[in-house]
């Protein structure tokens, strides 16, 4: 699967845990829960849609790996091979 693809799931999900946030003007390396307000409920919810619709599990000790929208993606690319 490819780089882009990996993003579109991750804004589809971040856009139904937060259907009142702007996603086109997100910067890819800033920091999602800063730019979106996300709190720490929104960012679980996102967790689990990824393991809920693309069986992708993320283990708390990596949480940390998905702070960015590049970060997010360079992590879970791999997962959905």
């Amino acid at each position: 699967m490819s780089s882009e693809e990996v993003k579109k799931y991750v804004l589809d999900i971040i856009a139904d845990v937060a259907p009142d946030e702007e996603l086109d003007g997100l910067k890819a390396s800033e920091s999602l829960r800063d730019q979106l307000d996300l709190d720490s409920m929104d960012f679980l919810d996102i967790v689990m849609e990824l393991r809920k619709r693309h069986k992708v599990e993320v283990p708390s000790e990596d949480y940390g790996q998905l702070a960015t929208l590049n970060s997010c993606v360079e992590y879970l690319t791999p997962k959905f091979a």
